[in-house]
């Protein structure tokens, strides 16, 4: 029995290339989540936000990723239509091939990476893997005809970067609290209290005061490009 058969379920014809492939898809679709969006921003953020407020396991993980998630769709919602309207409907509708489909799914998914990449991240992947890289922003912002392995790479590394500064913003004021808490302590005498069970309440405190949830979602949302 040849590979590209057809399997008929339920009355419909499906090529076996295209079950084998959605397997494959499925497979790697946490991988493409965390990889090609804005996920690890968000999830690596909020794991700073955490150990800076010093709250050990609250909130818990289930949580941070949950809100990492939700807020990834809120992200992507443009591109996920964008790739829907240009490359998923024409397929169903068998306007186009599989070949046509994954070119066209990939522009703008690339040009939201593109988007939020810098020139130094993607010219550091160009030149280890031979490709021109882009010289300005305009350029960069054109460049999606650089492989999905050369734009990738460099949009995690982008990302990470601009998650490590945010995670340095968040510890400043709570790092403050920490500060005058211990000098505090030390001034009293008090040198055998640990200094984290009094300024743990202040940083749940000032985050409650400054409506801390709200702002850091909205700000998180937009540094995305």
């Amino acid at each position: 029995m040849p590979t590209d058969a057809i399997i008929n379920v339920n009355g419909d014809s499906v090529q076996a290339l295209d079950v084998t492939l959605l397997l494959v898809t499925i497979t790697l679709l946490p991988t493409l989540v965390v990889m090609m969006t804005s996920f690890t921003r968000y999830v690596v953020s909020l794991s700073f936000l955490r150990t800076a407020m010093g709250t050990q396991q609250t909130p818990p993980n289930l949580v941070l990723v949950g809100m990492a998630l939700i807020l990834t769709l809120f992200t992507m919602t443009p591109t996920l239509n964008s790739i829907k309207t240009t490359a998923f409907d024409p397929y169903v509708d068998g306007e186009i091939t599989q070949e046509e489909f994954f070119d066209r799914a990939q522009v703008p998914l690339k040009r939201f990476m593109l988007d939020n990449t810098e020139i130094g991240a993607l010219e550091l992947y160009c030149n280890m893997a031979g490709e021109t890289a882009p010289a300005t922003v305009e350029e960069l912002e054109n460049a999606v005809d650089l492989p999905l392995l050369v734009i990738t790479p460099a949009f995690v590394t982008s990302e990470l970067k601009a998650a490590f500064w945010i995670g340095f913003l968040l510890y400043i004021p709570f790092m403050l609290i920490d500060v005058i808490v211990s000098s505090t302590l030390m001034s009293m005498g008090m040198i055998m209290l640990p200094p984290s069970m009094i300024s743990t309440p202040f940083k749940i405190l000032l985050f409650i005061l400054l409506d801390g949830w709200s702002l850091l979602f909205s700000t998180l949302i937009q540094t995305v490009g």
